[in-house]
């Protein structure tokens, strides 16, 4: 597997971003659906913890994804037809502004109720507002109602793939997976 993308696949480094990523969104909803149903208590403090540097860590993927994408160039589209390259375009792209938009909110939340931000206790991050239960309200129920978006936007990517995988028959889901094989004949090989 080559770390830049080619014409038929992603390279090494867009599937480590996308499968570290994902596994970071999974893993910090999960632990934040958890964790709030939990008792007042050290375990609760420690989930908040673990929650928030899981989140600063996929907001710092983002960036450094976002940034990898301006050198790595894009596998061409597969055929299909225009609306679903529409749509698969648009799903990504609301992808990507939830990647943004779901840690800044619980960053600005956490800055408006006044704690203290840390990443896996390393280092603290500045503030990014001054303390402010109004600003802080508003951000929660930013940060939630963008959390139930993207679970219906990544439940649109995952049936996509599968789709395509299993329906289609085509490579869209191969060509992310680390270490699959692509089954079709690249285009123009046909005979």
């Amino acid at each position: 597997m080559t770390l830049r993308s080619d014409q038929r696949r992603w390279g090494g480094v867009a599937k480590t971003f996308h499968w570290l990523m994902a596994l970071g969104i999974v893993g910090a909803g999960v632990l934040g659906l958890v964790m709030t149903g939990m008792e007042r208590g050290m375990a609760k403090l420690n989930a908040f913890a673990l929650h928030k540097s899981i989140g600063l860590t996929v907001l710092a993927l983002f960036v450094l994804r976002l940034a990898w994408r301006f050198f790595d160039r894009r596998p061409a589209d597969l055929p299909m037809p225009r609306i679903q390259r529409i749509t698969a375009h648009a799903v990504h792209g609301v992808l990507y502004l939830f990647m943004l938009a779901i840690p800044l909110s619980g960053w600005i939340y956490n800055s408006a109720r006044g704690y203290p931000l840390q990443w896996f206790k390393q280092f603290n991050l500045p503030a990014l507002a001054e303390k402010s239960d109004d600003l802080a309200q508003l951000a929660i129920g930013v940060h939630v109602w963008l959390f139930w978006l993207l679970v219906v936007v990544l439940a649109a990517h995952v049936g996509g793939a599968l789709l395509h995988h299993f329906f289609e028959r085509d490579d869209t889901l191969r060509r992310m997976l680390p270490f699959a094989r692509l089954r079709a004949t690249p285009p123009g090989d046909a005979p």
